[in-house]
């Protein structure tokens, strides 16, 4: 049976490692305290270990000497998590980050969704940066951080309703991988016959969709490449409605296999980010913390191509050119060429 020495001494060194823990979780450099007030011990309690907590900060060391005598062995855990805290902050880890670091590798263990959005805080989570960066204010409750590219701005509401916010993300991310398609595929041509003399017809993108009503119709490799030498030379577009009907086929099949499933594999929990071997087959996905980074900057890089579309159409209703040559008159001459001189009057031409 334990003697009334050794009770006290055990209960002296546990109140040590509560002073210790208190310390972190209410010192104000931890968000451990809060936490420890969200589950569900009585607030009474709590009150309770700061009082006694406080009852026994002034005689520290008299506890430690008479615990490193008599349990060295709890004592040397107690120095060795100093010894490790302290090491943590040295190295510029903070005690919040282990424990959302700790949180975040229990989430991708469990799968649990609360616990997995303690991963990404860098762009996931209520610490994620805003719109506004620190003088953002009143971020709508319903944008929790938890889809890639909330940055807390929805002023209108138009996101409120989760069935319409579900709606708005997928259309969005379609239209953000579109746009970077369409941004990349208007500067091809207009850069190929620029720098690698290919003779487009009309390498400007608002004008190469005419080619198609020509005798020779959109030649991709080039006017001047003979059909028969152009392999295989039914890449070339000559009839709109055969165009129309290939679009159809492939673009509707393609989004109708993302959003239903189908014989190769079954409906995605996702359909924005269906994976799998046929929509990843370089397992960009696998990872879960790299993924969640993709999607952010896929989304960041949509949102900057839907912008880079605007203008597209804008410079091509004002000055009737692509945007390679409008970019080198720029450079040739910025101070005539450049949006404030013409935006008063439009060039637009076929």
């Amino acid at each position: 049976m334990m003697s009334s020495k050794a009770l006290t001494l055990a209960v002296a060194i546990n109140a040590v490692l509560a002073v210790a823990l208190l310390g972190l979780c209410f010192g104000g450099s931890s968000n451990v305290g809060s936490g420890l007030v969200r589950t569900q011990i009585p607030q009474m309690r709590v009150g309770a270990l700061k009082t006694a907590a406080a009852g026994i900060k002034n005689h520290e060391k008299d506890v430690l000497k008479a615990a490193a005598h008599y349990a060295p062995s709890k004592i040397g855990a107690l120095m060795e998590v100093g010894r490790l805290t302290s090491q943590l902050a040295k190295s510029g880890v903070s005690i919040p980050e282990l424990a959302n670091e700790i949180v975040c590798q229990q989430g991708q263990k469990t799968g649990n969704p609360a616990l997995l959005k303690s991963c990404n805080v860098e762009w996931y989570g209520p610490n994620r940066p805003k719109w506004l960066g620190p003088f953002t204010s009143n971020v709508p409750t319903y944008l929790t951080g938890e889809f890639p590219g909330d940055y807390g701005w929805d002023h209108i509401g138009l996101s409120a309703d989760p069935t319409t916010f579900q709606r708005y993300r997928e259309t969005e991310v379609i239209h953000a991988r579109w746009a970077m398609a369409g941004a990349l595929g208007c500067l091809v041509p207009e850069l190929l016959a620029k720098y690698a003399n290919i003779p487009y017809q009309h390498p400007e993108w608002f004008k190469a969709g005419s080619d198609i009503f020509t005798s020779k119709g959109v030649q991709f490799l080039g006017s001047s490449v003979p059909l028969e030498a152009q392999f295989p030379s039914m890449i070339n577009a000559h009839n709109a409605i055969t165009l129309v009907i290939t679009q159809v086929i492939l673009m509707g099949g393609a989004e109708a296999y993302r959003v239903n499933g189908g014989p190769f594999g079954e409906r995605s929990a996702d359909p924005i980010y269906p994976g799998g071997d046929y929509f990843d087959p370089l397992g960009f996905a696998d990872d879960a913390d790299k993924a969640a980074e993709l999607k952010v900057k896929e989304i960041k890089n949509g949102r900057l191509a839907m912008v880079a579309m605007l203008g597209y159409y804008v410079q091509a209703i004002v000055t009737g050119k692509g945007p390679v040559e409008n970019w080198t008159d720029h450079i040739a001459n910025p101070e005539v060429n450049n949006g404030l001189t013409k935006a008063l009057a439009t060039k637009f031409g076929m």
